[in-house]
């Protein structure tokens, strides 16, 4: 496995946190940079410790884990989606309001979005384990965990700042949006994990 694969990887694991880090941004087009940029890194360290967690367990536990994997990132994606949809339509029943609230990305929501999006890179980590097995790694497990992280962290946050100038233009519906696009990826994680 080489450099590039290793890069290829990061941009392909980050795809979710990319359009969920979008949909935050959405949701709050008032989030401060520090942040969107600690959003962000949460992101990217569920992206590194995912890999490495998946290397030290090695394929037995790992194996048990990706199983369920595409469940669990459906459960968490569609429960924090429908309750951004349950709360779009609340607003809607309860009429026009001339300044509107927007809700703001908490701490919990965030490390749950932060599991769902990475719980696939477990897998990768035992593929980094297969590889240096195999035909060797260009750099320490470790590394190129952190250069998935730090791929993550840079679409991410560039994610969440193209939220923020979508969101202030779709403005009423930004929630409904993110809240279908949240349950979207949630669906396809585990349309991928099933078939």
């Amino acid at each position: 496995m080489g450099v590039w694969e290793i890069v290829l990887i990061g941009i392909a694991l980050s795809m979710d946190a990319f359009a969920v880090g979008m949909t935050n941004g959405m949701e709050e087009p008032g989030m401060r940079p520090l942040k969107a940029l600690c959003a962000a890194g949460v992101y990217a360290l569920f992206q590194f410790l995912m890999p490495v967690a998946g290397y030290l367990l090695g394929s037995a536990f790992a194996s048990a884990v990706e199983r369920i994997a595409p469940w669990l990132s459906f459960v968490l994606l569609g429960a924090i989606g429908a309750k951004m949809l349950a709360d779009a339509f609340a607003e809607d029943t309860k009429g026009p309001r001339p300044f509107r609230v927007r809700k703001k990305l908490s701490a919990g929501k965030l490390l749950a979005q932060g599991v769902a999006t990475s719980i696939d890179a477990l897998a990768v980590g035992v593929t980094l384990l297969g590889a240096e097995a195999s035909e060797g790694l260009p750099f320490h497990f470790a590394l190129c965990a952190a250069i998935i992280g730090m791929i993550t962290l840079s679409l991410s946050a560039a994610a969440i700042v193209l939220g923020k100038k979508i969101g202030n233009r779709l403005s009423e519906g930004a929630e409904l949006l993110g809240g279908v696009i949240l349950i979207a990826i949630g669906l396809k994680l585990l349309l991928e994990g099933v078939l």
